[in-house]
């Protein structure tokens, strides 16, 4: 045999793929290149707080009910609490931003297919509060008592971009 043919099959019987990784699911698939959508728009057209506010607006008015409900009441809270954050969507969710950081967002319960909704926050958001403290809560509903903890948060100072 020919030393080229001997490397050919020590190549080919090394060659092992194997595929236990299930990798991303569709849905985290599709959030990944909506982000990637956002990004190019945002530099294209270097979007402006009024664009932002426009899609988010669409992506509220395309979800299903009780979240739609629930995204256009924070989105209203968000916008009298904490009106230096920019609307803009953020892997297609509703999301809050500061100098173009994601500060909170809004998750639909139909986006990963979960049971409840979410409204969570990055590493951005001024939440530190001793060693462990909560960034996302789940949302089935929202009453005047989750609205009034959201509004306590926003108003404190809690979801700014300045860390201490």
């Amino acid at each position: 045999m020919s030393p080229k043919k001997d490397t050919q099959k020590s190549t080919k019987s090394a060659t092992v793929i194997s595929k236990t990784s299930k990798g991303f699911t569709d849905e985290e698939r599709a959030a990944m290149k909506e982000r990637a959508q956002e990004l190019k728009a945002e530099e294209r057209a270097n979007k402006n707080k009024a664009d932002g506010e426009g899609d988010v607006l669409a992506k509220i008015a395309a979800m299903h009910e009780p979240d739609r409900a629930m995204a256009k009441r924070l989105h209203a809270i968000i916008k009298a609490s904490a009106p230096a954050l920019s609307p803009k969507t953020w892997y297609g969710m509703p999301a809050y931003a500061k100098d173009g950081k994601v500060v909170c967002f809004f998750q639909s319960a139909l986006k990963f297919k979960t049971r409840y909704a979410t409204f969570g926050f990055s590493d951005m958001a001024n939440l530190d509060e001793g060693a462990m403290w909560p960034t996302a809560f789940a949302l089935k509903q929202l009453t005047a008592s989750e609205e009034a903890r959201i509004s306590a948060r926003e108003e404190s100072g809690e979801l700014r971009t300045d860390r201490k």
